[in-house]
């Protein structure tokens, strides 16, 4: 089942990047399909491990988001120069996008409807936060997991536009 999930989660990244050459987007597809089979290791990895730290050492869980972003800037890493062999820095964005349920638009775009009179430079502020909620977002190995990221990112979004005058509570209900 897992293996069909990530088998359709790459030919829906492929249909997005509409590649012609068969050989690139074979190997395109190789690189996501190993992206997401080397992220679901990686957290059952330290599923165990945590399992077993508990045992004697009580809330060592806590630790988890540390130990969870060391060991995806390889894996991260890894996965972008796999990406940049085949494809350009335009295609590469969509394959984040798409990794991430297109999550940087959807936000942006509420923020600039919900939110009157944004700056150009509080625009371009919401969306570099968005963009590295992104990044962190592709190592997360659940939808739950990249939704709890963009949060972080979206609570220091309105943090940054309260703090300059706006109210984004108050503009979320009139909207």
């Amino acid at each position: 089942v897992y293996t069909a999930n990530i088998d359709k989660r790459a030919m829906d990244i492929l249909k997005v990047l509409d590649l012609k050459e068969e050989a690139k987007a074979g190997r395109v597809k190789d690189a996501i399909v190993a992206q997401y089979r080397a992220l679901r290791a990686r957290d059952a990895a330290m599923d165990q491990m945590f399992q077993a730290l508990a045992q004697n050492a009580p809330g060592v869980e806590t630790n988890r988001t540390a130990v969870l972003k060391i060991l995806s800037q390889q894996l991260h890493a890894h996965f972008l120069s796999r990406l940049a062999a085949e494809l350009s820095p335009e295609q590469i964005e969509q394959v984040k996008d798409k990794m991430t349920y297109n999550k940087v638009k959807v936000t942006f775009d509420a923020y600039c409807e919900i939110v009157p009179k944004l700056t150009d430079e509080e625009k371009g502020k919401i969306l570099a936060a968005l963009k590295q909620a992104r990044e962190e977002a592709m190592d997360g190995g659940s939808a739950d997991e990249k939704t709890a990221i963009f949060q972080k990112h979206k609570d220091g979004i309105n943090a940054m536009l309260n703090a300059n005058g706006h109210d984004v509570l108050k503009a979320t209900t009139e909207w």
